[in-house]
């Protein structure tokens, strides 16, 4: 591998100021590696808990959107961690089918990474790419969505990459990430959770498009970022394949939002909002009204991670970064 004079890897994360992406920096920063945080607004990275920062850091403030840009990002890399993918500024990916820019950023951007590593063609082993992928329903599956259709795409490119020995391309499929990211504002929390919580401070009913029985795997944005260096560390018995990441312990949707209602009335003395069932909006697909469970144990056994949050307390932690 391509290493400076103290033996240190360079990896680059593509998407280092995101939500999860920040989280990653801040489990990277404690190794003595070289770190290249690409993101239109990329930090340095600050481990919590007194953990010293071990990692040498290059920031690179790009669009990767702009042609050539990824290449120029990427060169001499011996890991990257691709985080980039498109949604809208509350994080929503059901403008997928309807943005262009949208399979650029999604599937795109793994094809010209593709292209510029086997253009580098640097001697020795392959360079790693971990893909942040995602986790579709349970049992019989309706027609992918277009943003699940282009992961899937971008998938099947580093698996068909990986094959031919031009790099080795992991995805992790992560169910839905909540959570108080290191470093993020708890104003740039996204997703269904950080949304609801936020409902729940401002005294409005949390809905829900079903009865509540629908299940959802929740996966605590720390454990989420944890997968990755696990990943880093055992590329090649993972290469060429994609592995689920989650909690591995699915709740019904209601129940998690009646949990967050009630944390949240512990916080502030009011009394807990009410949890309603509403018409479902136009934009729902089928996926919406399916149950999510994944099973993380053969990545757990390859790999030897595992998810340590407790659902209630993960929320709970959430709750009082978002109430800040």
């Amino acid at each position: 591998m391509t290493r400076d004079d103290g033996g240190r890897p360079l990896i680059t994360v593509l998407g280092a100021s995101g939500f999860v992406g920040s989280a990653v920096v801040s489990a990277l920063a404690r190794r003595p590696v070289r770190l290249r945080l690409v993101s239109r607004r990329a930090r340095v990275p600050a481990p919590e808990g007194g953990q010293p920062v071990r990692a040498r850091t290059e920031v690179v403030r790009t669009d990767l959107a702009v042609p050539g840009a990824l290449a120029e990002a990427a060169a001499g890399s011996d890991a990257v961690i691709h985080l980039v993918a498109h949604t809208t500024g509350t994080g929503n990916w059901r403008s997928a089918g309807s943005d262009p820019s949208a399979r650029r950023l999604n599937e795109g951007l793994v094809h010209e990474l593709i292209d510029a590593v086997r253009a580098e063609g640097r001697p020795g082993p392959p360079p790693v790419v971990l893909f942040a992928g995602t986790a579709g329903p349970t049992g019989p599956a309706p027609p992918p969505d277009p943003y699940r259709l282009q992961k899937l795409a971008a998938e099947r490119a580093l698996a068909e990459a990986t094959a031919d020995g031009v790099l080795r391309g992991v995805t992790l499929r992560l169910t839905t990430v909540f959570g108080d990211s290191p470093g993020v504002p708890a104003d740039v929390g996204r997703g269904v959770v950080s949304v609801m919580i936020r409902r729940a401070l401002a005294g409005l009913p949390l809905t829900m498009w079903h009865d509540g029985d629908v299940e959802r795997d929740l996966l605590y944005v720390r454990d989420a970022a944890a997968a990755f260096p696990a990943a880093l560390d055992h590329a090649t018995a993972l290469a060429g394949r994609s592995w689920a990441v989650g909690s591995g312990a699915a709740k019904p949707f209601g129940d998690v939002l009646r949990t967050i209602a009630e944390l949240v009335s512990l916080h502030t003395g009011r009394p807990p909002v009410p949890v309603v069932t509403v018409e479902p909006p136009p934009y729902a697909t089928a996926a919406d009204f399916q149950h999510v469970r994944v099973d993380p144990a053969p990545f757990g056994s390859v790999t030897g991670w595992r998810p340590g949050a407790v659902l209630r307390d993960a929320l709970d932690r959430t709750i009082r970064k978002e109430s800040s």
